[in-house]
């Protein structure tokens, strides 16, 4: 189901605590976009879905980002490292 996915993402995002309420809309939309039977209402299915698209690319772009080492963080483990063996 399409909002499991886009509630383990919002999750991932960290996106409640940032937005919590662009992240109940974005559930919201997945909801419904679930309960439109498939091949019923294409049209109804492609609204639905480019505004949860947009809804999850803003939540996106307000999370904070992973915090994961940079190049310098890099070579200063790799120098403790070769300090430590020495």
């Amino acid at each position: 189901m399409i909002a499991d996915e886009i509630r383990a993402e919002i999750e991932q995002l960290n996106a409640e605590k940032v937005a919590p309420g662009l992240a109940a809309v974005a559930l919201r939309l997945a909801e419904a976009l679930d309960q439109i039977p498939v091949g019923d209402a294409p049209t109804a299915q492609a609204v639905v879905s480019r505004d949860l698209l947009a809804t999850m690319g803003k939540l996106r772009a307000l999370s904070p980002p992973d915090v994961k080492g940079d190049v310098v963080d890099e070579l200063a483990g790799r120098k403790a490292r070769r300090l430590r063996g020495a």
